[in-house]
């Protein structure tokens, strides 16, 4: 679409009000900063403690839990019994990290500041819900505090809102709810085929008693952790070589050690136990490696990668030591036993996964980067659709 005369079009000559949050919304509490003929009307609401709402959790429930951060939560009204609430609503959290939630129908919640338009004929509440997501930033910059950060009120009831006719909010609607629901479906095939890649990768790296022979990681490959040079960051020299450490790229150094395809190992950290992100990656090329990580060199890709992917499917804590700071150390990492197939059968397993994997985690080709792109692009229409000329003696925020 073109982007002014799309716009043009669309506001067809009609000069787009401003108006100030208050003056087109009601909250659920007067707020003690802003002036009393601000907030005429209040709808209040009943208040969960987080414990207390997250106990009321139940599958395939009809009324949202209203956490203060983004969640699928649900309850059922046999649950929530006389403190369900209902309408079309934003929220903000009164207290944390700031986000802009919006939600129409049956629905608890806990301590969010609630807003709800005043006059749907006026303002569309979805409408209110997008023009707030483009000003996150700007809404973020209003919670303060040294611990628990909370929204200032007052700054937040003088944002300047734009409100273009009604049929033009509608429209606007319409478009980003078209981007929002293709990045939601994609997301939801992404969650589909992890779930579906988990379930291969176990079926392919299960074996019987018998159906193959087990041999000690020691013995699969050849260790190179004694070329090892960690480098403390003062004394690297910027460059163009991946430096890593136990979970990846810490840095980019000058000069390199290793010149080939390794797998990487995290040797000690948090992520052993925790395993936010793999314990095994893969590396080629030229590169720096510290002391955090193991450095395994195999004969093929196929060998290679089928250890990766098996170390990444399995429980290691047998073999970690240290629970303040946990240890694979070289000796214990060398006798994890791995089922060893043929290289044909490995190369068969590791074909199959690389293809999960591509679709599952690539940024550059697999559903990650198309719901990157398909991010980018609403964001782009977002702050296009939502840019409307503002009249200087409106310019609060």
């Amino acid at each position: 679409m073109s982007d002014l005369s799309y716009m043009e079009k669309l506001l067809d000559g009609v000069e787009v009000e401003w108006k100030e949050l208050w003056q087109v919304t009601t909250w659920d509490k007067k707020f003690n900063a802003v002036e009393r003929e601000k907030q005429p009307n209040v709808i209040k609401y009943h208040y969960f403690l987080a414990k207390d709402l997250k106990s009321l959790a139940l599958e395939n429930g009809d009324v949202k839990l209203l956490t203060t951060n983004s969640s699928d939560i649900w309850t059922s009204e046999e649950l929530a019994g006389d403190k369900i609430s209902e309408g079309e609503i934003i929220a903000i959290p009164w207290g944390g990290n700031p986000i802009i939630q919006y939600y129409k129908g049956k629905f608890v919640t806990t301590d969010n500041r609630i807003a709800t338009s005043t006059d749907k004929k006026i303002l569309s509440n979805k409408f209110l819900y997008y023009y707030l997501l483009s000003k996150i930033d700007l809404v973020s910059s209003f919670y303060r505090g040294s611990g628990i950060k909370h929204p200032s009120m007052y700054d937040v009831l003088h944002i300047s809102i734009p409100i273009p006719p009604l049929n033009v909010q509608t429209e606007i609607v319409r478009i980003l709810d078209a981007f929002t629901e293709l990045t939601a479906e994609l997301t939801a095939e992404l969650v589909a085929r992890k779930q579906q890649y988990a379930y291969y990768r176990d079926q392919l790296l299960t074996f019987e008693e018998g159906e193959v022979d087990w041999k000690a990681l020691g013995s699969l490959a050849e260790n190179l952790d004694s070329k090892r040079k960690p480098i403390t960051s003062g004394l690297r020299e910027s460059g163009s070589i991946p430096y890593y450490g136990a979970s990846g790229i810490v840095d980019y150094v000058k000069d390199y050690i290793f010149d080939g395809d390794y797998l990487l190992i995290s040797e000690d950290g948090a992520n052993l136990t925790a395993r936010n992100t793999p314990i095994a990656f893969s590396i080629s090329g030229k590169n720096w490696v510290n002391n955090h990580a193991h450095v395994l060199k195999f004969e093929t890709y196929a060998e290679r990668r089928y250890v990766e992917y098996y170390l990444n499917s399995i429980e290691l804590t047998p073999y970690i030591s240290g629970a303040a700071q946990p240890k694979l150390n070289q000796k214990n990492l060398n006798s994890i036993k791995i089922p060893s197939p043929s290289l044909k059968e490995q190369e068969r397993i590791v074909a199959i996964l690389d293809k999960f994997d591509t679709l599952t985690t690539s940024l550059t080709e697999g559903l990650p980067r198309e719901i990157e792109l398909r991010q980018q692009q609403y964001e782009y229409y977002r702050e296009l659709l939502l840019s409307f000329p503002k009249a200087e003696v409106a310019d609060h925020d």
